[in-house]
């Protein structure tokens, strides 16, 4: 008698995913358990997912990505969880990585996945995201998302950790306006998670930052050999800087904070 196989399950959550989240639910098929949690999309994503037999699909109001991802993982019925986004695609590569993994005697709690970034159907080099890398693979009793951060979440891993081989195909860029979108509700949470360190908002940071973060992509992280793609990237990416900041100070006056000169001396945002 063969050794039993280890069971595994898919995690997603969405929201207007469609073109995507097709791709993304295939690549997954091989997990034992495939469970998408949808935060009310309108673009036919849910209808899409309710017609997939082997989905189980609920719908859970979005507050942030780390109270999203926290109520997905804890749905999960296995030990042994895969968490992808929506616009990401397992490779068979890949697949045949993490079925050894999990099947082997590891003792690691959790597994790095380094990317491979998508522009429309064409690769991204550089620009900054040559280096990314994420939890995606791990085990539900031995992590934890840290509620300190409400977006690009933290994982808390009770163990050791490692980094697969191969990479997670993502298609980051869909169009400029997604990507826009994307990167202004990037800076609005972020802009949350600062006033709750309580940070405070700064007018020369306000240009300072954006501007440091095109340069710093764009040159440093080579974003010009990426061409046009680079440009819009990094362009955008420094958007949602430009957005936290705006966001930050929009949130002191709705909360009525006390000006700089009797509030008690805080941090800037950095």
């Amino acid at each position: 008698m063969g050794l039993q196989r280890t069971k595994i399950t898919a995690l997603v959550i969405t929201f207007n995913e469609i073109g995507y989240i097709e791709n993304c639910l295939k690549s997954i098929e091989f997990a034992d358990e495939v469970i998408v949690v949808d935060s009310y999309s309108t673009d036919g994503t849910y209808e899409y997912l309710l017609a997939q037999p082997k989905v189980r699909v609920i719908q859970h109001p979005f507050k942030n990505y780390t109270a999203q991802k926290s109520f997905t993982l804890n749905q999960a019925s296995n030990d042994w969880v895969i968490f992808v986004d929506a616009d990401e695609v397992v490779t068979p590569e890949l697949k045949s990585e993490i079925i050894s993994t999990i099947n082997s005697s590891t003792t690691h709690a959790a597994f790095w996945f380094r990317r491979k970034f998508m522009f429309q159907q064409k690769r991204l080099r550089f620009s900054g995201w040559q280096t990314d890398k994420n939890y995606r693979l791990f085990r539900k009793s031995k992590v934890q998302f840290s509620d300190k951060r409400i977006v690009h979440e933290t994982l808390i891993v009770d163990g050791s950790s490692a980094t697969l081989k191969e990479q997670l195909t993502h298609y980051c860029y869909r169009d400029f306006t997604n990507y826009k979108q994307k990167m202004l509700l990037y800076g609005r949470l972020k802009a949350k998670e600062a006033i709750q360190k309580g940070k405070r908002f700064n007018l020369f940071m306000l240009f300072a930052k954006p501007a440091f973060t095109f340069s710093y992509n764009y040159i440093v992280r080579l974003g010009v050999l990426d061409g046009m793609k680079g440009i819009k990237v990094c362009y955008l990416n420094a958007l949602g800087d430009w957005e936290r900041y705006l966001e930050l100070r929009k949130l002191e006056q709705d909360q009525q904070v006390p000006s700089l000169k009797t509030a008690p001396q805080q941090g800037n945002l950095s």
